[in-house]
């Protein structure tokens, strides 16, 4: 059985990261979409919003599972044992920093391999960070999240 991680902040979730979700999805047996609790960064949403987000969004892909995690991602890979970190890219400028922690993660755990997946070019432009940007001047984003994920953006901008 092939177990994978994919790691991140998902603040919040986008169609980028669900479509790396399904795609990983169909090739390992399971993924661990593993939620970062990083308390250097400011997050919009809690911990809890966003593992709820992820939850529902990812309820249609039954080896899908939802956890959170602190420290080294590749600690919590090896505590899981999960032999898989996924990473997607979304341009060729992801590429250098992508490969630099895979190298590093391997260097710490060399039976943790880093599978990379070339985002779909739909959502290629996409990142948590342009969702909240444009989110937060009340613009629509129902290109980029899914509906209950929206949602979730407008009431925490209308506060």
């Amino acid at each position: 059985m092939i177990k994978a991680v994919y790691p991140g902040s998902f603040d919040p979730v986008t169609y980028g990261h669900l479509d790396i979700i399904k795609r990983a999805s169909k090739v390992v047996d399971e993924v661990i979409v593993a939620i970062l609790k990083n308390n250097s960064k400011n997050p919009l949403f809690t911990l809890e919003e966003r593992v709820h987000m992820l939850e529902d969004t990812t309820e249609e892909f039954p080896n899908v599972k939802i956890q959170t995690f602190d420290g080294l991602t590749v600690d919590f890979a090896r505590s899981v044992e999960a032999k898989v970190m996924i990473r997607g890219l979304r341009a060729v400028s992801d590429f250098e920093s992508e490969m630099q922690i895979a190298q590093t993660n391997h260097s710490l755990d060399p039976d943790i391999d880093t599978m990379f997946f070339t985002t779909s070019l739909e959502y290629a432009f996409l990142s948590s960070t342009i969702v909240r940007e444009v989110a937060s001047y009340g613009s629509d984003v129902s290109n980029m999240v899914p509906a209950a994920v929206e949602k979730m953006l407008r009431k925490k901008y209308a506060r």
